[in-house]
C-alpha cells in the first residue's frame, strides 16, 4: 500500500475488529513506525503502554460508556438521536490498547525549537500517533482512537507516574473491512470541508479559495 493509498483508507475503526490479536512482529514494526516520528529537539516525548489483560480493557470501557453517556445527555433531542448510533469505541473487541502518553519534560529543561511555542512538544507525540495509525493501515490492521474519558482516571488506571500525561488510547487489532466512508459521516453527524474551503493564500481574510 502506498502512502497516499494508506492516508485515503485510514479510518478510526469502532465495530469491524475480528477479535483476534495483532501478531507481535507486526505490532512492533508499527510501533517502530510511531517511534521514527519527528519530535521538536529531537526529544521523543512519547512512550507507548500496551494494555491487553482483559479486566483492564472492561474496567475502561465501563468507565468510557459512563462518558458517552454524560455526553449522550448533553445534547439537543435532534443531535441526540443523530448520536445514538454511532459506536465511539471498540476497547473490548480489539483486545489490545495502546496508550499513547507524553512526557513534556522528556530532554530536559532547554529543548531546541520548543522555547517559543511550546505546544510542539505534545504535537511531536501526535506525529508519532499519526505514523503509528498509517503504519497500521499499511499492515491493514485498524486503529480506533478513544477520546471519551476523564485523563486522572486513565493515569491511575495504568499506574503513570506524576508529569506523564495519557494523550490517546488506541483500539488496535485485525479488521473484517475499511468502511469506505468514515462513521461520523455514514451516521450525519458532520461532513468534510472542500480543501479548497479549507486553503487560503497570503493571508487568511484575503485569500481564500482564490
Amino acid at each position: 500500500m502506498s502512502l497516499y493509498e494508506a492516508i485515503r483508507t485510514r479510518r478510526d475503526v469502532r465495530a469491524e475488529f475480528t477479535g483476534e490479536p495483532v501478531d507481535d512482529t507486526v505490532l512492533w514494526r508499527i510501533l517502530e513506525a510511531a517511534h521514527c516520528a519527528p519530535s521538536v529537539g529531537n526529544s521523543q516525548p512519547w512512550d507507548f503502554v500496551l494494555v491487553r489483560n482483559r479486566a483492564t480493557l472492561r474496567k475502561f470501557a465501563a468507565h468510557v460508556a459512563e462518558k458517552r453517556l454524560e455526553f449522550a445527555r448533553s445534547l439537543p433531542a435532534e443531535r441526540a438521536a443523530t448520536f445514538d448510533p454511532i459506536k465511539i469505541e471498540g476497547i473490548e473487541e480489539s483486545g489490545t490498547g495502546i496508550v499513547v502518553v507524553h512526557d513534556d519534560a522528556r530532554g530536559g529543561p532547554h529543548i531546541l525549537g520548543r522555547a517559543s511555542v511550546p505546544e510542539t512538544g505534545v504535537y511531536s507525540t501526535i506525529l508519532a500517533i499519526q505514523n503509528l495509525w498509517l503504519a497500521a493501515t499499511a499492515e491493514q490492521i485498524g486503529v480506533g482512537w478513544v477520546s471519551f474519558y476523564d485523563a486522572p482516571f486513565l493515569a491511575e488506571l495504568i499506574d503513570l507516574p506524576a508529569g506523564i500525561r495519557p494523550v490517546a488510547w488506541l483500539c488496535i487489532g485485525p479488521v473484517n473491512e475499511f468502511q469506505r466512508i468514515p462513521d461520523l459521516e455514514r451516521f450525519g453527524w458532520r461532513g468534510r470541508r472542500e480543501l479548497t474551503d479549507a486553503v487560503h493564500h497570503e493571508s487568511y481574510e484575503a485569500g481564500r479559495g482564490q
